[in-house]
């Protein structure tokens, strides 16, 4: 019994710290939140690229102290204020722990952000001819 409550209580932990998703999950759960589904194979492709579709993912310290955050690896720096205290723009006016959560809703929010002021040169991945993604759907 004891070990069916370890069991239990570590399965809630986890998802309370984030997730592994795939290509699809991903590519749905975007569409549910009105991603437009022309940029889905795209975003599909940048998570796996920086993330491995990792929710969790928190990248390692870059020479300017900051990390990149989330599934999509949004750079702290520009984007989001660390709980370390470093200096952050924080152009999406959020904490980064809250981009490396189970809940991708903020991560999406904020990628949207980048893309609106950015253009998808803020990666520089998944230019060429992507994976359609109709078959998600």
């Amino acid at each position: 019994m004891k070990a069916f409550i370890v069991l239990v209580a570590l399965a809630l932990a986890s998802s309370a710290f984030g997730r592994n998703m795939d290509r699809c999950s991903l590519a749905r759960e975007m569409s549910n939140l009105g991603v437009p589904r022309d940029q889905l194979a795209r975003w599909t492709c940048i998570a796996d690229y920086k993330s491995n579709y990792r929710t969790d993912l928190v990248g390692p310290e870059i020479f300017d102290g900051s990390h990149d955050y989330g599934i999509f690896q949004i750079r702290s720096l520009y984007w989001c204020q660390p709980d370390n205290c470093h200096f952050s723009h924080n152009g999406c006016s959020i904490n980064c722990n809250d981009l490396v959560t189970d809940d991708i809703t903020n991560s999406v929010r904020c990628a949207q952000k980048i893309l609106d002021k950015q253009g998808w040169s803020a990666w520089a991945h998944c230019d060429g001819n992507l994976p359609s993604i109709d078959s998600c759907f």
